[in-house]
């Protein structure tokens, strides 16, 4: 009976292994290929207009700023509601991303 439960648990053990390489690599190929769709797009925005994407991406931090302002500030009463609930969980998101790809890049 014990070498059967020995088997099962390194073959559980193994199967996790593997599960959990395949998925980090997975999410390595996805992050690559964002950065790379990133980086293309600001390079063909900036050739089509360099005005527009330093306008674009002065948005982006507006954005971003409004909502980590809205996320960090003391709640008031009630529930955030239109731009404010918006922008609060876009920064959510971005900085959501942005530490899970911190933690799982090495």
């Amino acid at each position: 009976m014990g070498v059967r439960r020995a088997a099962k648990g390194i073959g559980d053990f193994l199967v996790e292994t593997l599960g959990e390489a395949v998925a980090e690599v997975i999410l390595s190929l996805l992050a690559c290929a964002l950065l790379g769709g990133l980086a293309l797009i600001a390079y063909l925005s900036w050739s089509f207009s360099p005005r527009l994407t330093i306008a674009g991406a002065g948005l982006l931090s507006l954005f971003l700023a409004h909502g980590a302002w809205q996320t960090f500030r003391t709640p008031a009463k009630g529930r955030r509601r239109g731009l404010a609930a918006l922008t609060a969980a876009g920064f959510t998101v971005t900085a959501m991303t942005a530490l899970f790809l911190l933690l799982y890049s090495t």
